[in-house]
This record gives structure tokens, sequence and C-alpha cells, in this order.
């Protein structure tokens, strides 16, 4: 069962998992520092959640986005994603074995003509030796001065810079 992934950025990490937890009527399915997430069942949701400043974040809508996904539950699943990518001539960046936001995964990237990252990714390891905090490398496609191509790295706090699970 694939599932859409929302991922958030938030000021107040404790106020936002009060917030879903009462609207979804679920616990978070996995918290660490400054990172929640939801495996929401009904609607199918991965909701997730990544700390950042008032700043960054900003009021409202303005900075709420990190990225957007689609969960699978099979490499061959993110390696079809990525066959339908290629068939359709859509730029996209692949991220295997990557450990991001407390997980391995094997993913692939895309932007929509907007430059809104998403990601379909399958989760190997839902909690690794090695896990690793939502950090990011390569910046949105607008960031990139119009280039026709774009890639993600694995979550971020910082809105201009995108990812994860």
């Amino acid at each position: 069962m694939s599932r859409v992934q929302l991922a958030l950025n938030v000021s107040d990490l404790e106020a936002s998992i009060a917030f879903y937890s009462a609207m979804f009527g679920t616990e978070p399915h996995k918290r660490r520092p400054g990172y929640a997430n939801f495996a929401i069942a009904e609607p199918p949701l991965k909701l997730v959640l990544i700390e950042t400043t008032d700043e960054v974040r900003g009021v409202g809508v303005t900075g709420a986005l990190n990225h957007l996904g689609v969960e699978v539950e099979s490499g061959d699943e993110v390696g079809a994603a990525r066959d339908r990518f290629a068939h359709a001539g859509l730029a996209s960046f692949d991220e295997n074995d990557t450990t991001c936001c407390y997980a391995l995964q094997d993913k692939v990237w895309v932007h929509d003509p907007s430059g809104a990252p998403w990601e379909v990714y399958v989760v190997k390891d839902d909690n690794p030796v090695d896990g690793r905090p939502a950090t990011a490398s390569l910046p949105l496609l607008e960031a990139e001065a119009g280039a026709g191509a774009g890639a993600a790295g694995c979550c971020t706090s910082t809105p201009s810079v995108a990812c994860c699970q």
C-alpha cells in the first residue's frame, strides 16, 4: 500500500504534535530531536514535522512546505517511478542507501513545474544504528536560477532545500 507524504516545517514541534495528534486521532510513529512523523491509516498519509525557527518558518502558509512524497513498499516501486520519470523526460535524482530522517531509504526525486520537490521512497530500516537527523545539501529547483533539472537532498529545516521521510 502506497501513501502520500507531506513534510512540513514547524516552529513549535510539541504544539504541532499535539495539534496533529488531535486532528488525526493518532500519536507520532517516530519522534527524535526536532523531528516527528505520523503513519496515519485514514486517510493514508505519512505526515512529517521538521522543527525550524520562527524566522525560517514564517507565519501561515509561508515556509510551511518542506517537500512532498510517496512512500512505497519496495525498491521495485522506486525503480518503476524512476523509469516512469525517465520515460516522461523528467529530470530526476537518485538517493540509494541514504540514511536520513532517522531511517535507511532508497528514493528518487523529481520537481513539479513550479519547483516543488517530490520523492518516491521506500524505508529499508526504520531505526538504523547510524540514524541521522533531517539535513540537506542540494537546492530546490527555483534556487538553481531556472535550471531545467533540480535535485533535492534529505530533509532540512530550511525551506529552500528539500527531502525526506
